[in-house]
């Protein structure tokens, strides 16, 4: 049989930028195993499989896998998948606004689609888990030797290593400009030193210093030798470093954090925050997608 897919450029405003997904439109009749083996012959970061949601209120059901194993949650799928329902509403002359909720493994997801485009549009969606702070902190020596860098390179204004999860956890790094971002070279034989354990490979590696005045922070995330462009999922988390070291005062703050650029693929996540009593009330993930390719899979 075949199954229709979709290919989405994510967290940018046009095609062969941002972070690419696959969504498989229809997964029904698909198992585990046979969900893996599809996303390892797309082998993107992330393959999105659409099913039925469990409550009819809902949009979808989405299940998420990168090419090694399944996701409870991650922010480029959501935005992505949020972005292709939201056109083909459109599509379907039920408007070009949307609002609607997804049901992931870490939870209800409430999201907001609008198309900008026959195939482009923008979502935002609000974090199911708030970030919390979860495991060691990785050492500045160790972290920077992990990272091919200087331990001065670590840390500015008041920012060090940090560890958060709101959904997935991420090691956090700061460091000085993006010279020092620029300079990152993962040392494969210091990495479990500094981010030892599965669920901590992964850094989100980031400065203030970001070279557009309408962006509040740049980044990379690495893991090891894998390099990703865009990732949702770590602003989310993210948003408790912010928290925790530049204390934004009650009420809404919006911030742009650039990613991707040295790989070619620049992307620009949007963190939403809401802040009330100095504690983060509630946060959001937005960007833009675009459809660059559409086809179909020939199973067995």
């Amino acid at each position: 049989m075949s199954r229709l897919y979709v290919i989405l450029d994510v967290f940018a405003d046009r095609p062969l930028a941002g972070n690419p997904l696959a969504v498989v439109l229809d997964a029904r009749g698909l198992d585990a195993a046979g969900m893996q083996a599809i996303a390892r012959e797309f082998n993107l970061s992330e393959t999105v499989f659409l099913l039925p949601a469990e409550d009819e209120s809902r949009k979808a059901w989405l299940r998420i896998f990168t090419p090694d194993r399944e996701l409870p949650f991650a922010g480029h799928p959501t935005v992505g998948t949020a972005v292709l329902l939201g056109l083909m509403d459109a599509v379907a002359g039920k408007g070009r606004d949307a609002t609607f909720e997804l049901e992931e493994a870490v939870g209800v997801v409430p999201c907001r689609a609008a198309a900008t485009g026959k195939r482009s549009g923008r979502a935002t969606f609000v974090l199911p888990k708030l970030p919390a702070p979860a495991g060691p902190v990785p050492d500045v020596a160790a972290a920077a030797a992990a990272l091919g860098l200087d331990p001065a390179d670590i840390g500015f204004e008041g920012h060090a290593p940090s560890c958060f999860d709101a959904g997935n956890l991420f090691a956090f790094v700061p460091v000085s400009g993006l010279d020092a971002l620029a300079r990152l070279r993962p040392d494969l034989a210091r990495w479990d030193a500094a981010f030892a354990g599965d669920a901590r490979r992964a850094a989100f590696v980031y400065t203030r210093e970001t070279g557009d005045p309408g962006q509040a922070f740049r980044a990379r995330m690495v893991r090891g030798s894998f390099e990703d462009p865009a990732t949702g999922s770590a602003v989310a988390a993210f948003a408790g470093a912010v928290m925790a070291f530049d204390r934004p005062g009650n009420g809404e703050h919006a911030l742009k954090i650039g990613q991707g650029y040295e790989m070619g693929r620049p992307s620009v996540i949007e963190l939403g925050l809401r802040v009330s009593e100095g504690r983060l009330a509630s946060a959001t993930i937005g960007g833009s997608a675009v459809v660059v390719a559409e086809g179909s899979l020939f199973l067995p």
